[in-house]
């Protein structure tokens, strides 16, 4: 940001031409947004901070991709001990998915705790 200031015309006032400089255009998934509402509404100092010095995109690209592989993580174990096993699904189907859903509700919950919320 090492730009010299420019500033427009606004009637009688001289307003700063303020830009960001050019992010990526990958594109935020569940968890990073999720994050980014939290500190939105949550804690909006750290959010204009983190937005006004360009961190706040990285920032929340990571925690939706560790999210994302914690999720990957979680989700086998938590399966196993609930019972959720292949024979399972071929057996009874839909007792199958209830079991994968809470599953996965668990390990959601675990994340915004650990994750999103924090």
């Amino acid at each position: 940001m090492n730009n010299p200031m420019t500033y427009i015309q606004n009637g009688d006032y001289l307003i700063p031409d303020l830009k960001l400089s050019q992010q990526p255009e990958k594109p935020l998934g569940k968890y990073g947004r999720m994050r980014k509402i939290y500190l939105k509404e949550h804690r909006p100092i750290l959010y204009n901070q983190m937005l006004l010095s360009e961190k706040l995109y990285p920032h929340l690209l990571e925690i939706d991709e560790t999210a994302q592989s914690r999720l990957e993580q979680m989700m086998p174990q938590l399966a196993k001990e609930a019972g959720a096993t292949e024979e399972l699904k071929a057996s009874d189907p839909m007792k199958w998915v209830g079991l994968m859903n809470t599953c996965k509700a668990q390990a959601e919950e675990i994340l915004m705790a650990e994750l999103i919320n924090s």
